[in-house]
């Protein structure tokens, strides 16, 4: 390559160097000052500010101070350019009290003390009031958002209680004693005759757990379902049924689900019962299998309660719980859990099981716990055992269920009927004496129409004598739809001529010896009742 060649190639490779070089580099501001407009507060500020400053530069050259909340329009973070228009938009914050009214509501109750369309006002109704507290945002003097951010009950709503009379066209029937039953979240007590009902409690909120009168008639204990309490299932209360204008006691007991009754043939007034802990997971509770007792005093004041049993395991399938049936006197309490029935040591706390039970399977969220009765001996109990397997399947599985008597420690298991079905649930009668003066009592059970499937069967009310002699079915009558399982124990009258059962939702009672039931109620909503002398 020539000499002049070689200076001109290298002045080409030089410039195309340079210019490479030049285009990685990027663009730099210029020195000098550029022209920008600040508009704030309804005025305009026209400024000159270096080249390559940002928004917020050119505002603290401007010497204009933002608030906490203030935005500025381009962001702050900008870099201006020549003729930009900054734009601070003042914000502000303020809070607003603002008292509304809550609308109270209104609910009926079913009454069959009333003829059927007649209504009755309980209680007016009354509104309510409350504070909301408004966070208010303004810009430029101009409100943007209003957010509700604090409210304060001032004055609960009392809603409007209208009873509707639902009362049908029933003869009144005379009972003796005193019936009281659960229906539609309010209890009722009936005397003299079936017509004659007065309302014990009318809040609505009665769960059935439990409904029992004392052994005179003149206190019904029951709970009440507890409204937006994770903690809470429901509460125990009692009343006086002697006292038309009583208020119920809350007797500071919580979570009853399996049992609470009174303590019979005690020198004072008492109520025991067992507790469970809630739970997010099925069937919503955790039992303690425990039992506490709350003496009251003659005015049913809560005195101290008692420890009777500490919580335990509860054997089997303990997470479903125990359930517990006095004897004639506060010196004999049987108890029934999934895997045995016997009796409670209440001088020691302790368990003293007579019968082991092979617990059922049910493949559900629910445990079979047996149907348990003392006999007037106070030595036999009437329980539902669980049957040996009729094929291949296993003990667990078996569907037979089999009423027995058991006749204290050590005695024998007398099967009195076979096949009863699970929910059996058997009830004996007060002592009857006939006209040579014998003395003797009757059993009642529930007999399953499917036995072998009598956990989805519906049943019929059986009588018998103590020995299982004389079997008869009384209630329903052949061809009419028979009765659900139910938890709520059969109920006597004093002299036990008659039979309180629930029936299609309904009350009813039956009489012993023809099989006539009458229904007592009409509105498809009784859940537990309870009769005593």
């Amino acid at each position: 390559m020539s000499p002049l060649l070689y200076r001109r190639f290298a002045l080409l490779v030089t410039c195309f160097t340079t210019l490479a070089l030049a285009s990685c580099i990027g663009p730099k501001a210029t020195a000098g000052t550029i022209q920008v407009e600040i508009i704030v507060d309804g005025n305009s500020h026209a400024l000159g500010i270096p080249s390559g400053s940002t928004v917020k530069q050119a505002l603290e050259m401007a010497t204009i101070q933002l608030g906490t909340l203030d935005r500025v329009d381009p962001p702050s973070y900008t870099l201006l350019t020549e003729g930009t228009v900054v734009t601070v938009i003042r914000v502000t914050e303020r809070f607003e009290i603002e008292e509304t009214v809550i609308p109270f509501d209104r609910q009926t109750i079913r009454n069959e003390s009333l003829p059927e369309g007649e209504t009755r006002l309980l209680q007016p109704g009354e509104n309510g009031f409350q504070e909301i507290t408004y966070r208010i945002i303004e810009e430029e003097m101009v409100e943007v958002s209003r957010t509700p951010v604090k409210y304060v009950i001032i004055q609960e709503p009392q809603p409007e209680i209208v009873m509707i009379g639902v009362q049908a066209a029933y003869t009144p029937l005379p009972i003796e004693g005193r019936l009281a039953y659960v229906s539609g979240g309010n209890a009722w007590l009936i005397q003299g005759n079936t017509s004659n009902r007065q309302p014990l409690i009318l809040t609505g909120d009665l769960d059935g757990r439990v409904a029992r009168l004392s052994p005179d008639g003149g206190w019904f204990l029951f709970t009440r379902h507890a409204e937006d309490e994770q903690e809470i299932i429901n509460s125990l209360w009692a009343i006086s049924t002697n006292d038309p204008q009583a208020e119920p006691i809350n007797l500071k007991a919580y979570n009853i689900i399996h049992f609470a009754d009174w303590v019979p043939s005690s020198s004072s007034l008492s109520v025991v019962y067992s507790s469970v802990e809630p739970s997010p997971a099925p069937p919503g509770w955790q039992a303690n299998n425990d039992l506490i007792k709350i003496p009251l005093s003659t005015s049913g004041r809560v005195l101290r309660e008692i420890t009777l049993l500490e919580a335990n395991a509860g054997g089997q399938y303990g997470w479903w719980g125990t359930t517990f049936v006095w004897g004639s006197d506060s010196a004999h309490l049987a108890y029934a859990r999934a895997d045995s029935i016997g009796l409670v040591n209440l001088d020691e706390g302790s368990l003293e099981p007579l019968h082991d039970i092979a617990p059922f399977q049910t493949l559900s969220d629910w445990s079979w716990v047996p149907g348990l009765a003392w006999g007037h001996d106070n030595r036999t109990l009437f329980f539902v055992d669980h049957g040996t397997p009729l094929g291949l399947e296993s003990p667990a599985a078996s569907p037979v269920f089999d009423l027995i008597a058991l006749t204290g420690r050590g005695g024998l298991a007398l099967p009195l009927a076979s096949r009863t079905g699970m929910f059996a649930y058997p009830s004996v009668s007060p002592l009857i004496e006939m006209l040579n003066g014998e003395i003797y009592h009757q059993v009642a059970y529930f007999q399953a129409i499917s036995p072998l499937e009598s956990k989805d069967s519906s049943y019929r009310l059986i009588v018998m004598d103590r020995d299982g002699s004389n079997r008869r079915a009384i209630f329903p009558v052949t061809g009419e739809p028979g009765l659900e399982p139910q938890q709520a124990r059969l109920a006597w009258s004093p002299r036990a001529d008659l039979l309180a059962v629930l029936y299609r939702g309904d009350l009813w009672i039956v009489d012993v010896m023809s099989g006539l039931g009458q229904r007592v109620t009409s509105d498809g909503q009784t859940v537990n009742y309870d009769w005593k002398p």
